[in-house]
This record gives C-alpha cells, sequence and structure tokens, in this order.
C-alpha cells in the first residue's frame, strides 16, 4: 500500500498596496500580506498605511488566520533613521507581524528598540549564499527574502546548510537593476530609488541612433518610421513561477512572495488565488499533481509584461527583455466589483471601475477560482433608470446576473487582442 505524501505548505505572500487590498488579497487566498507604511519603504507613491490603517488591517488578518508584514526597506541616509525606534515599536504594539529591512542601522534600531517584532531581511539586501542567511539568522532576523538573482540550485544548497526561513519571489515585475540597486532615476529624475522615489526609468522608451556625422542618422528604433517597431529600453519582462510550483515546496522555501504593491485588485485577486490553487493542489498530494491550463490562463487575464522564470533557471537573454512588438495581450480588462445581491430578483449592485456597456460579453469571479460568462443585456444606475453604459467611474450600477454572486466578487470584459493592443 503506498502512502499519500504530503508537504507542508509554504506562505503564499500577496502585495497590498492600500487597505482594500489588504482585504482583497486575504479573501481570495493569501496567507499573508506585505504593506508598506509612511515612512521608511521603497514604495512612496503605493496607498501607504497609516498607524490607524495599519491596526485595522491587521485585525482583518488576523480575523482570518493570515498575517501581515510591513515593508521598511530603504537605504537610509544620515537623518532618514530618526524616528524609526518610535515607528517600529507602534507597528509592534499594533501586532504586526513582521517588519521587512534593508538598512543595517534600520534592523539593529528595530532589534534594540522594539524588541519582539519579528525582523525580516529585504530582498534589498541582496543576500544570494547560506553563508550570509546564517549571519543575518545569528544576528536576530527570523527570515530572509532571497536576491531575485539566486537559482534553484542555489536555494537547494542553501536549505542544506540554514534553519533561517527562505522568501523568494515568484510572480512580478522584474528590476532591471541587481536586486534594485540602481542609480538611474537619482540621475535622470533626480528622486531617489533607494528611498521610494524610483521613477522606473529603465522602462521609458528611447531611441537608438548612429551619431557618426558621415552617416545618416539612423533612428530606426524610435519607430517613427515604422509603427511595428518599438523603442529600445532596458525593460525586463515579469516573473511567473507558476510552471515551478514543486520545485520551489521541494526546495523547502517557506514564502512564495508575489510584486506588485502598486497592482490593481484585479491583479491581487487573480495572482493570489491562482497560486493559492497550485500550492494547495501541490502540497496536498504531490506525487500525482497536474499543472491546470485554466490556472496559465487565468493569470494572463490581467495586465502584464510577457513572463519568463527570472533567474531561477539560466541567466535571462535578450528573449527576457522588452524588445519589438508586444508578443501577448491580456484580453479581459476589469471593469467592477459586486456590493450586494438579491436573490429572489437576481440583481447584483455593483461599483465600476472602467467602462463597460449593454452587450459586453462579463466574466464575475470569486474566491476559490468560482466564475461564470454572460453577455451583459441589462444596466441599470443607482436611480433604477435603464442605461446602455457604464462610463462614470466609482457610480454605482445594477445588472441582472445568470448565477448567484457576493459581496467583493469582482467584474472583467472580454475585450480581446485588438481592444487591448489600442
Amino acid at each position: 500500500m503506498t502512502t499519500k505524501r504530503i508537504l507542508k505548505k509554504p506562505e503564499v505572500l500577496a502585495p497590498a498596496g492600500t487597505l482594500e487590498k489588504l482585504k482583497i488579497a486575504i479573501n481570495y487566498g493569501a496567507d499573508a500580506v506585505f504593506i508598506g507604511g509612511e515612512a521608511y519603504g521603497l514604495r512612496s507613491r503605493a496607498g501607504n498605511f497609516g498607524y490607524d490603517e495599519i491596526e485595522e488591517g491587521v485585525k482583518y488578518a488576523h480575523d482570518r488566520d493570515a498575517k501581515v508584514y510591513v515593508a521598511a526597506n530603504m537605504v537610509t541616509h544620515e537623518g532618514d533613521e530618526k524616528g524609526s525606534g518610535e515607528f517600529f515599536r507602534k507597528l509592534r504594539d499594533i501586532g504586526v507581524d513582521a517588519v521587512i529591512v534593508s538598512d543595517i542601522a534600520l534592523i539593529s534600531i528595530c532589534l534594540e528598540e522594539a524588541p519582539g517584532l519579528p525582523v525580516h531581511l529585504s530582498t534589498q539586501a541582496s543576500a544570494a549564499n547560506y553563508e550570509t542567511l546564517n549571519f543575518w539568522e545569528s544576528e536576530g532576523l527570523e527570515r530572509v527574502v532571497l536576491a531575485r538573482e539566486v537559482s534553484m540550485q542555489e536555494i537547494r544548497e542553501m536549505k542544506k546548510h540554514v534553519n533561517v526561513e527562505i522568501e523568494a519571489f515568484i510572480h512580478g515585475a522584474m528590476c532591471i537593476a541587481y536586486s534594485g540597486r540602481c542609480v538611474l532615476s537619482n540621475h535622470m529624475a533626480s528622486r531617489d530609488a533607494n528611498r521610494g522615489g524610483c521613477t522606473q526609468s529603465c522602462r521609458w522608451k528611447y531611441g537608438l541612433f548612429d551619431m557618426d556625422e558621415n552617416k545618416e542618422k539612423n533612428n530606426i528604433t524610435t519607430g517613427e518610421n515604422d509603427p511595428e517597431v518599438e523603442p529600445f529600453s532596458m525593460s525586463s519582462v515579469d516573473m511567473s513561477m507558476i510552471h515551478h510550483i514543486p520545485d520551489l515546496c521541494e526546495a523547502g522555501v517557506e514564502s512564495l512572495k508575489i510584486e506588485g504593491r502598486m497592482k490593481s485588485i484585479h491583479y491581487v485577486s487573480t495572482v493570489s488565488s491562482v497560486y493559492r490553487q497550485a500550492v494547495d493542489s501541490y502540497c496536498e498530494d504531490p506525487d500525482n499533481y497536474v499543472l491546470k491550463q485554466e490556472w496559465i490562463d487565468e493569470l494572463w487575464k490581467i495586465s502584464q509584461r510577457e513572463l519568463c522564470s527570472g533567474f531561477y533557471y539560466d541567466v535571462p537573454t535578450e528573449n527576457e527583455q522588452l524588445f519589438g512588438k508586444r508578443r501577448r495581450n491580456p484580453e479581459w480588462d476589469f471593469v467592477g466589483e459586486v456590493i450586494s445581491y438579491e436573490e429572489d430578483t437576481q440583481i447584483a449592485t455593483i461599483r465600476q471601475r472602467n467602462y463597460f456597456k449593454v452587450g459586453d460579453e462579463l466574466e464575475i469571479y470569486g474566491p476559490g477560482m468560482k466564475h461564470f460568462r454572460q453577455e451583459l443585456k441589462q444596466l441599470w444606475n443607482e436611480d433604477e433608470e435603464p442605461v446602455e453604459e457604464g462610463n462614470q467611474a466609482m457610480f454605482i450600477y445594477k445588472m441582472k446576473v445568470e448565477q448567484a454572486v457576493k459581496p467583493n466578487d469582482l467584474i472583467r470584459r472580454y475585450i480581446g487582442q485588438n481592444e487591448s493592443e489600442k
């Protein structure tokens, strides 16, 4: 008789740039979320949390057996560290489950002035070998977020020599610099990428010219003469490890991290849900695990760049950079969320987020990869007047649905390849 092998599940860790995204991520399957406070983080343009919002978010998470980590991973210059001791103590007293830090000064301040608050090493510290992991464990850290340049083989080797927890990125944007150590934004826009002000200069569009005075100026990469030619950039494709969940679980990675605190609730809900399904499926029965095509298809319903496996198996080449015409476009657009549902009339009250109209093919989805499609045949505004389109952002509309829905279910509309390229 064969004994069924069951693995310990790694944590699915989702981004939460706002309180709304925190709740969505947890509702859609995340075991934990990472957020930013109003100081010491690297996403100054994200919807960072004040103390009251952190407290509400922590309560919401803990009531659902989820965790909240606060990123405080900036590189501190003189004076940047002022007030951080009080900041960390306040997070500890609120009940935050850990802070994510890269700067040695902030790590030292947190450990000394806020004892009891767990510290995780940020990917910004570029930890890429087991000696480094053991050092940080000896300093009192509970987890290390690996540099994104670490390979799967290196992770396996690390796990032979360390006890500290390992967290690794599995989905989202990649940085063209080494784990975010970039000064392009500083140089080109006077905004410090390592103190939260990155302008993503690498993703701007650049022309490439032959400046030899004896030759005609070559502007082929600007796209001026050919709409099919994409201007040059230094932009990387995004990461996706949905095809490699078995390797991550078997390697013993404790936390699987999804990038994207500035992404939409559509992104957060979809990616959290997909990886929740994959991780649960593999860990419950690894010997009979099957990667489902519906998971892959689901990931392509969100707006993102092309996808690759980063540095896990090979060093990225020019094929993992964004040159030329986009190779694949999302065919669905996020349009709204369900606020309430009347079972007797089958009428759903929704909040509009993007344009949609009568006649559109809609998909309504909720936690657990539950979704259905229908044509939108009737639409009313909040005064119950019939309308043909939802064109007012955040306005309330009503529509008849063909299956029961729940509050916090989300709605997409099919746009196809042609419209997505506009």
